[in-house]
Order: C-alpha cells, then structure tokens, then sequence
C-alpha cells in the first residue's frame, strides 16, 4: 500500500490489528485485537518511566543540539560534522539494558533533530548516519535492541524546526526561532515566493513513513518544534493529516506533539513540568540528567539519584510518566554520572517501589 492509497484509505479499515501485539503490549493482547490503540494507550499510562536520547552530530562539538542556529553556522560548514560522525561507543544493546535496570519501559531517541541529520536510512535525505564513517543505522539498531527486552520505543522528530531543508519554516512567516539569523542570506534556502512551506510537510511525511515502515511497531511518533506553528497559522502544516497516516500505517501508534498543538495528540508530553490536561488524556513531562541541557555539553553539570528520584516524585504526584532524557557524549557511549544515576534510580524502585505506589 503506497502513501496515496494510505490516506484514502478509511480509519476503520485499518483500525483493528491483523497479528500478535508487539512484545511490548504482550499483556494487552486482547484489547490489541479490537483496539490498537486502545491497548497502547493503557500501556503507556502505567509505563510511568521511560529514556530519552538527544545524540547527533551536534554531540562532536559539546555545545548542545542548536549548535547550528546559536553559533549561525552555515549549512555547508555544519554539514561537515557528518564526515567525522562515528558513533563508535553507541553499544544499543547496553543503552537498552541501562533503561531496564533503571525501571523503565521505553526509549525514546531523536531520529532526527533540528538540524536534519537522520540517525536512520532515507530516500529523502543523504544527510544520515549511513552516510558517514559510521556507516550505521541507529535507529534500527536501537529498536531491536528493545524488542528484545520488551521495551517501547518512540521515534523523536523535529517538526517544526528544519534548518537543512531548502523550504523548511522560515523566519520571514514563522517565530519561534525557525531557522538560524544568517547574513547574508543562506544560499542554500528558498526565500520570498520561492518558498514553499508544502514541499517540506511532503518531506515529513515521506519521512515519518520511512520511519513506520522500515522498523516493525513503535509506540509513537513524538513531534517537537511547536513554537513554530503556534507563531502563525498551524494549519498551514496538515498536522491532522500527518496523525491520521500514523495511525493508518500503525494503528497502535501514538502521537504527542510537546503540550498539545491540535487538541487531537494521543498523549501531551510538555518540558519539566505538569499542564493541564484535558480529561482522559495521559501526560509525560520529559526533563534531563544534565542540568538545562539536552545533547550533551561539556562541564555541564548532572543530576543525582536524589535530585533525579524528585523528578520522577514530581510526575507521579502529576499522574504523570517521567521521560527522563541523557545525551550520549560525541563517540555515542552514555556519560558515566548518568550511568549511575539510571542504576540507583532502579535499585530504589525495585527496593521501595515507584513513587506514588501503595506502601
């Protein structure tokens, strides 16, 4: 079934499951067979505890994921990043294992970030791990690393922000910091009448398709980027139209889109703290073992078992899952601090239970 026969294809047709339920709704078997997403949503309310992993080609330079628009680095000069990338201490497999003995139940990581750069095989970029002396797909890696031990996993796209592609959000109809301030101009983008912002929402969804379609079930689609559409007209974006081919191509699948942009996300998933939250819907406030940063940036300080144990107090007093987020140093492998963090982080709740848990 190709994209244009997906999106005329109805809803109903494609919302029961044909097959067993991925490993990591196995205990949801019967709801998955008459209700997808039904079954993945229980699954996630009582997830209460999940990894994120903010890890690019950004991580070489230790200066954070906006690198690029901070610094206003050219495109071309950015690109270069991607002929030292080798990622080769990013061990999936002992990623994965430190998220089980953490206590948690899933994985989230940037299969692309505002910069572009794919951790994934594309048709529709040659900008990704492939493509670089890793010569890795990641993403892949990572995925069968949790099947393997039951976990979710969600992929984290950046949405709104693409400082690559030629028609990605510009700063002459968008706010929210959509690209970086070059000047002179950057020769690479379009501008003025030449710009079309539908060229790029193609682009996310062949991509997001890519992403559905090349690595079995995931649990979800966690778009972020929403201070751009939210600086003008978000329907400009077809973000409704995006959801519903999630849920045609993986009907289980979930959707969040940072504290909601539409009204229609599966779950709302804001930064650091709580929002309300409209009845019925599940929460997930992500925070970071590194004190304000999410990729990894040198000297920066990181957070103890006790000040990472309050976060996790904090969302459970909110109802809420912690998705608590490390970024891998620039060879892939995971910092130390945080290592031990994760662990006593686990060996409390094994001892004491999660916060919130009856006595």
């Amino acid at each position: 079934m190709n994209r244009r026969e997906l999106l005329c294809t109805p809803l109903a047709a494609l919302g029961r499951a044909t097959g067993k339920p991925p490993a990591y709704l196995s205990a949801y078997a019967q709801l998955y067979a008459s209700n997808p997403r039904a079954a993945a949503l229980e699954w996630f309310r009582k997830a209460r505890f999940g990894l994120f992993i903010h890890y690019g080609i950004y991580a070489q330079l230790g200066e954070e994921a906006w690198a690029q628009l901070t610094s206003k680095t050219p495109v071309a000069e950015y690109a270069k990043l991607a002929r030292t990338f080798k990622a080769e201490k990013f061990d999936a497999d002992f990623i994965a294992d430190l998220a089980v003995a953490a206590g948690m139940r899933y994985i989230n990581i940037t299969t692309k970030h505002h910069d572009g750069f794919c951790l994934f095989r594309s048709r529709h970029t040659g900008f990704h791990s492939l493509n670089t002396p890793a010569r890795r797909d990641l993403v892949a890696e990572l995925v069968n690393a949790c099947n393997k031990r039951s976990l979710g996993v969600f992929f984290y796209y950046s949405h709104g922000r693409e400082w690559r592609h030629p028609h990605g959000p510009d700063n002459e109809h968008w706010g929210g910091r959509a690209r970086p301030e070059y000047n002179p101009r950057e020769t690479s983008y379009a501008y003025d009448g030449a710009h079309d912002l539908q060229k790029y929402v193609d682009f996310v969804a062949a991509q997001v398709t890519e992403l559905l379609t090349n690595y079995g079930p995931v649990a979800g689609i966690w778009l972020d980027g929403i201070a751009v559409p939210l600086s003008g007209d978000r329907y400009k974006f077809h973000c409704q139209d995006l959801y519903d081919l999630i849920h045609r191509l993986q009907p289980h699948a979930l959707v969040s889109y940072k504290q909601g942009l539409l009204g229609t996300e599966d779950f709302l998933a804001p930064e650091r703290r709580a929002v309300p939250v409209s009845p019925g819907k599940p929460l997930e406030i992500c925070d970071t073992l590194q004190e304000r940063h999410w990729a990894w940036v040198k000297d920066s300080r990181h957070l103890t078992a006790d000040q990472a144990m309050t976060a996790l107090e904090a969302a459970a007093r909110n109802r809420a899952n912690l998705l608590l987020n490390t970024g891998p140093l620039a060879d892939g492998s995971i910092h130390p601090e945080d290592v031990a963090t994760l662990r006593a982080m686990g060996e409390r709740i094994r001892r004491h239970g999660f916060p919130g848990d009856p006595a």
